[in-house]
């Protein structure tokens, strides 16, 4: 036993004394990673991948998500909306403890715990966002983060059925987080409701963005380049820019000039 509190007072002085300098060399890794990340895109499944992209737009969501979305959004007021989706963002404020732990960023660990206390007693299990609204900010940060601050890469592209875009790296993250407490001691009703939560926000943020998708010349590499994108940018913490909605635009118009160009040469 007091071994055990030995190593624990240990990792409690080592994580209390970072220095700026290690915070900046961690920033660094993950930038550099996810730099690598981009530039290093590997999709040597792609044959299976567009077939399983195929599968997902044309049957799974056009058929069963896109309708679930479009009739929540429809007879749900925003204010239940809102209380569900932070009960369901709740749950995982214990897996980005850890993992902001993991990455050496303590003092967002314990924001990430101080965050998960507050909304779960004084924010009714999550419901109430208290946390927040005190200025204590969420700190969200998966498995997968933690393997690239290390300088592991995403490895294949994998287009997952229904969920999506993915990679090895990610994919692994979240099988991880899966085993944290609490989700661990939840029941699969709770567990898979949280879930789908999660996912019918997800697919509504993008109702008003199918027009972008709809125009671009590949469809499958749109979501491919739009999808690392948006993983380095989480990876470096904001620091490696994502493409705005203004450049995304920029570049589908250019896919649908180009596409115009070959109909006329037709």
């Amino acid at each position: 036993m007091n071994s055990i509190r030995w190593v624990i007072l240990c990792a409690a002085f080592a994580l209390g004394g970072c220095t700026a300098s290690q915070d900046e060399r961690i920033a660094a890794v993950k930038t550099n990673q996810a730099k690598q990340d981009r530039e290093n895109v590997t999709d040597p499944f792609e044959s299976i991948n567009r077939l399983m992209w195929i599968v997902n737009r044309d049957v799974l969501d056009r058929f069963f998500l896109k309708p679930l979305t479009q009739g929540y959004v429809a007879i749900t007021p925003q204010v239940i909306r809102t209380g569900l989706l932070n009960a369901a963002e709740n749950v995982q404020e214990p897996a980005s403890a850890i993992n902001n732990l993991l990455q050496g960023k303590p003092d967002d660990s314990f924001d990430s715990a101080t965050r998960f206390l507050l909304n779960s007693t004084v924010g009714i299990f999550g419901i109430f966002d208290v946390a927040t609204a005190i200025g204590i900010e969420r700190k969200q940060e998966d498995f997968n983060q933690v393997l690239g601050s290390y300088g592991i890469g995403t490895g294949p592209y994998l287009m997952v059925p229904v969920f999506g875009p993915s990679d090895v790296r990610n994919f692994t993250g979240e099988l991880v987080d899966r085993y944290y407490w609490p989700e661990t001691v939840f029941s699969d009703p709770y567990a898979i409701g949280a879930g789908v939560i999660r996912l019918i926000e997800t697919r509504a943020t993008l109702l008003n963005q199918e027009d972008l998708l709809e125009r671009s010349l590949d469809q499958y590499l749109f979501v491919r380049d739009v999808y690392f994108q948006r993983a380095a940018f989480e990876l470096s913490d904001g620091q490696l820019g994502q493409q705005t909605e203004e450049e995304i635009e920029e570049e589908a118009d250019d896919f649908a000039d180009f596409e115009a160009l070959l109909e006329g040469t037709e």
